[in-house]
């Protein structure tokens, strides 16, 4: 009996010392430095079960042991709350560590950027082009998003991120109509659009743009048309860039866009516009101003008198020569022709006619 005894006490001594050598193995697999010895990237399905979790994160080289990592999750109960999605976790990170990030689903976030003034075809393009995204996006409505950068997880569908486009554009035109100026020659949210998305294609310079669009209101108020070139440019190629200035016969081509052939404002939108320049729109410059020119910066100068703006047309063009003008820097634009006096009967252009 004695020998017996002495057998089963050595035996629980070992089995103690093992639970204990186990249990100990366990918590250093939880808590200690992870197998990853550089970033590593899981990504966990929709849907997936606890075992199928802790056995993608083995696989990527998340974890040591799925085991541990199952029983981790019932015990701190995270097994009712772990989120599929894509985990980049650092060099050496614990089982802790990815148990907590997966528990509050902290996914990597992607992003896309749209610039200002894209048109909706070429951001339903770059949409479905996001390989990180599944689904179709449909072409939204010409000036229909807002041009920002949005981020996503993995797997979203291209949809759902158009609508938050979309949306995030509602808002903000509802915030900056709710505050425009009180006379302004347009009646309606979308109309507001339209000119903005014009604003949006005549200057890239933020502080320019309630210039330009006060230029432009002042024609609206005047009954004047508006003759911006980009307006051309969009009927007829969508708004893809021409390669190449106007042409007499793209002038000439009848053109329901073109705003040197309709009084008032195109049919709609020929972009989407930024935020500044909706603002710019609603809250235009307190000018007089009804033509602008190319001054040779990427910007443009503003007059209020047909001769003012034959001067700085003049000086426009000694600038494009080479000559020494107002204003030295290398000219960007399509050089306009010499100034013309216009008859009585005519109505003044915003900027001359493209070079021939």
């Amino acid at each position: 009996m004695r020998r017996l005894a002495i057998i089963f006490t050595s035996a629980f001594a070992t089995l103690f010392v093992a639970a204990l050598l186990g249990l100990a193995w366990a918590a250093w697999t939880y808590a200690g430095a992870g197998p990853a010895t550089t970033k590593t990237t899981v990504i966990l399905r929709r849907g997936s079960s606890l075992p199928e979790i802790a056995a993608a994160l083995e696989r990527g080289g998340a974890v040591r042991s799925s085991s541990i990592f199952i029983v981790a999750a019932e015990l701190t109960h995270a097994d009712r709350t772990l989120r599929a999605g894509e985990y980049e976790f650092p060099a050496r990170a614990s089982m802790a560590q990815v148990l907590d990030a997966v528990r509050h689903g902290r996914v990597v976030r992607h992003a896309i950027t749209l610039p200002e003034g894209i048109t909706s075809a070429e951001a339903a393009r770059r949409l479905n082009a996001e390989p990180a995204l599944v689904g179709i996006a449909p072409t939204p409505p010409e000036g229909s998003i807002l041009p920002e950068t949005y981020d996503f997880e993995r797997g979203e569908d291209r949809a759902a991120v158009l609508k938050r486009m979309m949306d995030a554009r509602d808002e903000l035109l509802a915030q900056l109509w709710a505050k425009r100026q009180p006379g302004l020659p347009f009646s309606t949210p979308e109309e507001a659009v339209i000119l903005a998305s014009i604003v949006e294609k005549e200057t890239g310079k933020p502080d320019e743009r309630p210039k330009v669009a006060a230029v432009f209101i002042n024609r609206l108020r005047k009954g004047m048309k508006l003759e911006s070139d980009p307006t051309i440019i969009y009927g007829l190629t969508g708004g893809v860039p021409l390669g190449h200035g106007l042409r007499v016969s793209e002038l000439a081509r009848p053109n329901p866009y073109s705003t040197y052939q309709i009084v008032g404002l195109p049919p709609g939108p020929i972009a989407n516009p930024g935020r500044a320049a909706l603002a710019a729109v609603l809250d235009p410059a307190n000018t007089d101003d009804i033509f602008f020119v190319a001054d040779g910066t990427g910007g443009h100068v503003f007059a209020a008198t047909l001769e003012e703006h034959n001067r700085n047309v003049a000086a426009w063009r000694g600038i494009e020569a080479g000559r020494k003008g107002p204003v030295a820097a290398t000219p960007v634009d399509v050089a306009p022709p010499a100034p013309v006096k216009l008859p009585p009967a005519s109505k003044p252009a915003l900027k001359p006619p493209p070079k021939r």
